[in-house]
């Protein structure tokens, strides 16, 4: 199976910034979709961000100017840059990846997860 794990989390204050990584045991180019998820206690998950393999971005609009994703061009990393942290950012940041195998089946891969926690 596939292999993410992410790093970077860690405790901020408000107006902060971090760079959460996540890297993969395959080429990002390989993998359809590549999305950073958050979820804060007691709260749903949500897609923060999210790359294709062809470089076309989207980002929630509640981190829209703060939070960007890029990949490394040396093919396995995919980065959340997060820049002027608000509490409410706050939660565990997952990595995940979303593509087809080779019997054309959809498969989901998800990281253990990284805490991220900003202090007002």
């Amino acid at each position: 199976q596939m292999k993410l794990v992410e790093s970077g989390g860690g405790l901020v204050q408000a107006g902060g910034s971090l760079r959460l990584s996540c890297t993969t045991s395959k080429d990002i180019s390989s993998i359809n979709k590549m999305n950073w998820y958050r979820q804060a206690p007691g709260k749903q998950r949500e897609l923060v961000a999210g790359r294709t393999y062809n470089g076309i971005t989207n980002v929630a609009d509640s981190v829209k100017g703060r939070f960007t994703i890029s990949r490394d061009d040396g093919g396995n990393t995919v980065y959340l840059q997060m820049n002027g942290l608000k509490p409410e950012d706050t939660g565990v940041y997952y990595c995940n990846a979303h593509g087809l195998d080779s019997q054309w089946n959809e498969y989901d891969f998800w990281g253990q997860g990284t805490q991220v926690t900003v202090s007002s």
